[in-house]
């Protein structure tokens, strides 16, 4: 689908090396208007379809990405500065829309047949319909994967979709077009518009459904705007994750797992862990392995196919992480490892960095970090655990780490966290079927894992028949006998 756009070009920054080697085009409100008015006019084919006929599209789609997976890993890399990831991103797309194709059909209701309702003389039938066009707008950290974790469930429901990518990773959106040309029936129903802050407002309003990932300062505006338009929104914002490590626990093991759930992506996830709170019978050895295994992981610069922690993707996050870190020592935290952004071939890199001594006046404790770093309070009593795991206004997702599985589920149920990972971290991020909701700031409505990703995506329509006589305007006046 062929898009003009008429904006004035904005220049796009390598992570790696700090050039502005790529421009996009943005939307502006009267192109998405004109697509939507396309999209809107191609959606009810797509939905006549049907459920199969829909995921044998998807089927293809997935065939078609694994196809410019060259073009695409190279845009992605270009993106984020990271190479493995960006790999991962391609094969969890190709495994969702697959995954989507597999249970869409079951879980698509039918129409219903007639039946009675608790109302004497009435019954009742109904139907799903899917919302015509639902929009999608995607962060930076995760582009590929975080711009299509909606669209997919959306077009196996039987919507159209505008996904409207970060603006400081946009590379990818030419080859995943590509990929989409290859499928003429979701070309028809998909697009994937460049555009920036004004792009996205524009967005809100033209679509029916929208769903946003990405901070809660600009999460809070798009749905302020969404609620001026009537239009029902899907937030998922950010996360203040902790990690509560309990006694009896193996604090190697559990090191082992902070370190990755902390640092992975250079920890710019929104279900990093942000926080590890670990039993003080544990903590000297916890910090010993945490702090040696910290000073073991390399960054990749140079070769982006070697070494493990890429560069800010985003470079403002780095004075972000940097303003955190330094506030927090100025009050009195101290700096085991790490702690220092390092400028190198322009791009920003941070260490693996570990913490201690933070409190909560602290803006390492209280805000989003996404960085790779580590804060690290003992904890004596499981009641303390519990509420300095529950601190702060964030509700995301959290781990528990215990003696055994058993022990870390029953204090797991104390985590006021939409996903609490059980002797892991960060499980949210592989599994998918597990269905949650966001607590506190970290987001509203239904959760998009599990079946409730799909069927957000359907309007319920109620047909409420009369069998019996139907009242006149006298069984409502002032002499009508009770009960009518």
């Amino acid at each position: 689908m062929t898009v003009t756009m008429p904006r004035p070009a904005l220049s796009v920054r390598n992570p790696r090396t700090g050039l502005l080697d790529a421009q996009i085009l943005p939307a502006d409100a009267a192109t998405i208007d004109a697509l939507s008015s396309q999209l809107r006019a191609a959606q009810p084919d797509w939905e006549a379809i049907g459920p199969q006929a829909r995921d044998e599209c998807m089927r293809a789609l997935a065939d078609a990405i694994e196809r410019n997976e060259a073009a695409l890993l190279a845009a992605l890399a270009a993106d984020t500065g990271r190479l493995a990831l960006s790999r991962m991103e391609i094969g969890a797309v190709c495994g969702m829309l697959r995954r989507w194709a597999d249970i869409a059909p079951q879980l698509m209701p039918a129409g219903e047949a007639r039946r009675a309702s608790a109302s004497p003389g009435v019954e009742l039938a109904g139907r799903s319909l899917p919302y015509p066009l639902v929009g999608a707008i995607s962060p930076w950290n995760f582009p590929l994967l975080l711009a299509m974790i909606d669209a997919v469930p959306a077009l196996a429901a039987g919507c159209a979709v505008i996904v409207k990518p970060s603006e400081v990773t946009p590379r990818f959106i030419a080859p995943l077009r590509d990929a989409i040309r290859q499928v003429p029936a979701i070309e028809a129903v998909c697009a994937v518009i460049e555009g920036d802050g004004a792009t996205g407002a524009a967005l809100v309003g033209a679509v029916d459904y929208l769903c946003f990932t990405g901070s809660v300062a600009t999460g809070r505006k798009v749905a302020e705007t969404a609620a001026r338009s009537l239009v029902p929104v899907s937030l998922e914002l950010g996360g203040k994750d902790p990690l509560v490590v309990l006694a009896g626990s193996d604090p190697r093991t559990a090191a082992r797992i902070a370190l990755r759930a902390s640092c992975a992506n250079a920890g710019q996830a929104c279900q990093s862990i942000e926080h590890v709170i670990v039993h003080r019978s544990l903590e000297a050895d916890f910090l010993d392995a945490l702090v040696r295994g910290a000073e073991e992981v390399t960054l990749n610069v140079g070769d982006i196919a070697d070494g493990t922690i890429g560069p800010f993707i985003h470079a403002p996050q780095a004075g972000i992480v940097q303003a955190q870190i330094d506030q927090a020592v100025a009050a009195g935290a101290s700096v085991l490892c790490g702690g220092t952004v390092e400028m190198i071939g322009g791009g920003h890199w941070l260490r693996p960095t570990v913490l201690t001594g933070c409190t909560r006046d602290m803006a390492i404790l209280r805000e989003e970090t996404f960085g790779p770093v580590m804060p690290v309070t003992p904890f004596d009593s499981e009641d303390e655990a519990a509420a300095l795991a529950n601190a702060g206004d964030f509700g995301l997702s959290a781990a528990v780490i215990g003696r055994d599985a058993d022990s870390a589920l029953r204090f797991a149920r104390r985590i006021e966290a939409g996903a609490v990972s059980i002797m892991d971290a960060g499980l949210t991020t592989s599994v998918w079927d597990a269905e949650k909701s966001a607590f506190g700031i970290s987001g509203i409505g239904p959760s998009r894992m599990g079946p409730g990703g799909l069927l957000r995506f359907l309007r319920r329509q109620a047909f409420i028949i009369q069998t019996g006589t139907p009242q006149p305007l006298a069984a409502y006046g002032e002499n009508a006998p009770p009960g009518g």
